[in-house]
Order: C-alpha cells, then structure tokens, then sequence
C-alpha cells in the first residue's frame, strides 16, 4: 500500500472507532436509564474496538519515518 491508501484506511478504522465508541455509549446508556443491557455485545464492541485501536497504530508507524535521534 502506498501513503494515500494507508491514510484513507486509517481514516475509514478511525471512523468505525468512533462509531463503536458511539454504540458502546448508547447500549451503556440504555442499562443506566432502566433497559436491558447486552453486556456480551457491549464486551464483541469493546473488544473489535480494541482491535480496530491496533490496526490504527499500525498503520500509524508505517506513516511515521523512523528517525535515529
């Protein structure tokens, strides 16, 4: 992959990070207002979310040049 495609991948994982962050937040709500809370989909959203977090450093260190200081 060159520069451009790892910088649009890594935009598209940061947008699905923010939007499990935003799924996570909803479900949580839900349980403190009363509903039910799946805490088995709250624990696959955190855990893709760790993951998508790992695919973006990643990617990160390939952008950034190694510089010997």
């Amino acid at each position: 992959m060159n520069e451009q495609e790892l910088r649009k991948r890594l935009e598209m994982l940061r947008s699905e990070h923010r939007d499990l962050d935003v799924a996570i937040n909803a479900l949580t709500d839900a349980g403190d207002n009363g509903g039910f809370v799946d805490q088995l989909q709250v624990a696959r959203l955190k855990k893709r979310k760790l993951q998508l977090k790992d695919r973006m450093l990643l990617i990160e260190d390939n952008l950034i040049p190694d510089i010997i200081a």
